[in-house]
């Protein structure tokens, strides 16, 4: 069996992390896109993004044209909404299947990361989440070192 990066998102440190990862394991990488892209200043975004949150709203994506089935091992990633994960990543995780995966997530943001992991651990039933890595962005500068995040890729391939 394989392992595969699932990744949303919006600002592109998130992708960034993705491939990082995916480049160490030699895993496949997909990303998700919302089929209505986000539009608008950054504050509105945000604003947007609140309400999408706190209303359970899941978005549109398009299909990842990926079969699940052939992998044992999915890597999840997502950029820090509200304390959460993003609402693109609530629309993927309400429409696959993940039981019986070894789920692995990372969370990308420039502030707090809230209760992301524990929401994942509660949008995965059936699956075996593991630790998750919070990587630390300032803007667009990378604050969790490299270093880091290839001590817990090595966590995953073992």
């Amino acid at each position: 069996m394989k392992s595969i990066v699932i990744y949303y998102s919006y600002g592109g440190n998130t992708r960034h992390v993705a491939e990082k990862v995916a480049a160490a394991i030699g895993a496949d990488l997909a990303e998700i896109e919302t089929v209505k892209p986000y539009t608008g200043s950054y504050d509105h975004v945000v604003e947007q993004g609140q309400k999408e949150v706190n209303s359970g709203f899941q978005p549109k994506i398009r299909q990842i044209n990926t079969d699940l089935s052939k992998y044992d091992t999915v890597i999840l990633g997502t950029p820090v909404w509200w304390y959460t994960f993003a609402p693109a990543m609530n629309s993927f995780l309400h429409s696959e299947d993940l039981s019986e995966k070894s789920i692995h997530p990372f969370a990308t943001n420039g502030g707090w990361i809230g209760h992301t992991f524990k929401d994942f651990e509660n949008a995965c039933k059936g699956a075996t989440v593991h630790v998750g890595l919070n990587v630390r962005f300032n803007e667009d500068e990378q604050i969790t070192s490299d270093d880091e995040i290839q001590k817990w890729v090595k966590q995953i391939a073992k």
